[in-house]
């Protein structure tokens, strides 16, 4: 019988943990998102390179598809889903963080689906497109410097949104400013399961830009 000496059992112990998806949504959804920045890190040649845009939408999706578990979108549970990703990071990349992806995959098909279509009535396309433009923006807008660029794009159509969705909002919720609220919290919950969200912007700035 070959006896390892403790020093070598200490080592072999030592390695990358095995993980699991955990069963509560909000760290769910955020695990999976640190796994998402982990795949696109992984992909990078220089650790230090900015992820490409793509990424990091990729990477909020799991936010947005948190907060749009009911009929109407939660602030509430796609923040604290950001919150968690920062404080999950190091325990998950430090673990075998791969072997997570195919249970992520399964959890949230959403966030895998490149082929989107914008809802068929006008008005319900442009306020879901101008909800998860807001939401985009506003995640992002520290990163500004990065991705300039399609931000800048997103920021253009959000403009043209504010001078024609002001009468379809009214006529679908009168003047009430709750009322109107809770139309585009559903807006946004519906536009967070229909895929992956730059390919919803994609089609919404080719159709609407």
């Amino acid at each position: 019988m070959i006896r390892l000496p403790l020093a070598a059992l200490l080592l072999a112990s030592c390695g990358p943990q095995a993980l699991s998806l955990p069963e509560a949504a909000v760290d769910r959804a955020a695990t999976c998102g640190v796994v998402a920045a982990a795949e696109a890190r992984a992909a990078t040649n220089d650790i230090k390179q900015v992820l490409p845009f793509t990424a990091q939408l990729r990477i909020l999706h799991y936010a947005l598809l948190a907060g749009a578990q009911g009929e109407a979108f939660s602030e509430e549970a796609s923040t604290a889903v950001i919150e968690r990703m920062t404080a999950l990071q190091e325990e998950i990349t430090e673990g075998k963080w791969q072997e997570l992806a195919p249970a992520c995959r399964a959890a949230y098909p959403a966030a895998e689906k490149a082929e989107v279509t914008l809802p068929p009535d006008r008005f319900e396309a442009q306020l879901g497109c101008d909800e998860l433009g807001k939401f985009l923006t506003d995640r992002l807008r520290s990163q500004e410097m990065n991705y300039g660029g399609p931000l800048g794009e997103y920021r253009d159509l959000l403009r043209d949104f504010d001078k024609t969705l002001g009468p379809g909002l009214r006529s679908r919720a009168g003047a009430d400013l709750a009322g109107q609220q809770a139309e585009r919290r559903e807006a946004l919950a519906a536009v967070a399961k229909l895929g992956q969200p730059a390919s919803v912007m994609r089609q919404c700035i080719e159709r609407y830009g």
